[in-house]
């Protein structure tokens, strides 16, 4: 852990500072799988399955014989679980229902907006060192509520062929259409270009380690959308001399367990509770079955010193954080003060975890400072929303000239002549 004390904001740039590493290599590696994907489909991404999961597939497609086989070894008390946080999702995704309202910008002029699903919808679900099927829930409960005619579910199998049980209970009660068993970069070029197997959708959604992003911003150039670019995880916890030191140290240890990569960040108020966070930290970590992952993060991770509460806030706004922990006494002052966070946590009994998995709210959130623009995965990430207008012979009386004027000025004389063989036909008539 690095402790920093009473920083200034010449020094917020260094703090802020995410890892950064040569891509030139993982790129070109990349783009040479997408493009054997690209060219022989199936057969390419059976291959890559071999060499890197180490697992030979015969049919990618996972059967429904094999997800009732998963629902029936999934403990109950998973399942219920899982239904649990499913429900939750719903309820709070459905609350973010658009509803375009006519408009009548000028007389005779009516304007409106339709959402619109996005028809083809492919997820991304790791399976390496966490099976994420909280992941499943997240991405196919808003695609189920926009109306995705079609969702479609990579993620890799074990060494035996068959993939995590608890993905495929929770990608049944989400509503996935079709699930495969591929992982990594063959899994975005097998649901980009499409495959014999494999349909090709139009937006990708979904986590994964340094290969399976690179990918995802490959294709996202030319052939498909995505959700987001994305980085590392990390969280960001700001606390006071109020705060519980045992509550701090557990929500910086659930993000540093994520992996190596991950950053953990606490802005402290008090250098007393700062210290105790500490002790805490080293206390709980050595309890972790995943200790050794949590402490090489804890390495990179910084606590940081500040005078109050709204330098605090400046520091947080600065860095843009994935997760944002507020659990000081002035939490409500404070949550209006956020600018740039991917998702709030206020007060001291809302852990990172209660997000991840059955608050409701999203976990696919923008990593790696992208907070500074963009939003997490929500029910608008699979809608388009499509604009009408409507004119009336007024509407072209109110508005008419004004377009003429314009297209005119802009030397785009067949736009201007569009309007004025209207406003001929009107006059004309008239």
């Amino acid at each position: 852990m690095n402790i920093i004390k009473y920083p200034t904001v010449s020094d917020y740039p260094k703090i802020c500072e995410r890892p950064h590493f040569d891509a030139t290599q993982l790129n070109r590696t990349v783009r040479d799988i997408l493009d054997d994907i690209r060219l022989r489909g199936d057969m390419a991404v059976k291959e890559y399955g071999e060499r890197f999961d180490k697992v030979c597939i015969g049919n990618l497609l996972v059967s429904d014989a094999e997800i009732d086989e998963a629902w029936n070894c999934v403990a109950k008390e998973l399942r219920d679980a899982i239904v649990l946080a499913h429900k939750n999702i719903k309820v709070f995704h459905e609350s973010q229902r658009f509803d375009g309202k006519p408009v009548e910008t000028a007389s005779g002029v009516v304007c409106w907006q339709k959402s619109i699903a996005i028809e083809k919808v492919g997820l991304y679900v790791p399976g390496g060192t966490a099976p994420l099927f909280s992941t499943v829930l997240m991405l196919a409960t808003p695609a189920k509520i926009a109306g995705c005619r079609e969702i479609v579910l990579c993620t890799p199998p074990d060494k035996e062929g068959k993939v995590n049980p608890a993905i495929l209970v929770a990608a049944r009660v989400a509503g996935v259409s079709k699930i495969f068993k591929i992982g990594g970069v063959q899994a975005i070029g097998a649901m980009a270009y499409g495959t014999e197997s494999v349909p090709k959708v139009y937006k990708i959604f979904g986590p994964g380690n340094q290969f399976v992003m690179a990918a995802k911003q490959h294709v996202s150039l030319s052939d498909v959308a995505i959700d987001m670019p994305a980085g590392p995880s990390e969280v960001c916890v700001i606390a006071d001399e109020t705060s519980d030191a045992e509550f701090v140290a557990a929500d910086l240890l659930s993000q540093a367990e994520h992996g190596v990569d991950s950053q953990v960040i606490l802005i402290c108020t008090s250098e007393k509770k700062l210290n105790a966070v500490k002790a805490e930290v080293e206390r709980q970590v050595a309890l972790l079955p995943r200790k050794e992952i949590a402490a090489k993060t804890l390495d990179n991770s910084l606590f940081v010193l500040v005078e109050d509460t709204h330098v605090a806030m400046s520091l947080s706004n600065a860095y843009a954080p994935e997760h944002l922990i507020i659990c000081t006494k002035d939490y409500e002052e404070l949550a209006d003060m956020v600018v740039n966070a991917g998702s709030v946590f206020l007060g001291k009994y809302a852990c990172e975890s209660a997000g991840d998995y059955a608050s409701g709210t999203n976990h696919t959130l923008p990593t790696h400072g992208y907070a500074t623009a963009y939003s997490g995965v929500n029910l608008d990430s699979y809608n388009r929303k499509v604009t009408f207008q409507h004119l009336t012979e007024e509407g072209v009386r109110s508005i008419g000239r004004a377009v003429e004027i314009m297209a005119e000025n802009e030397y785009l004389d067949a736009h201007k002549n569009a309007m004025t063989v209207r406003i001929d036909r009107i006059c004309s008539e008239a």
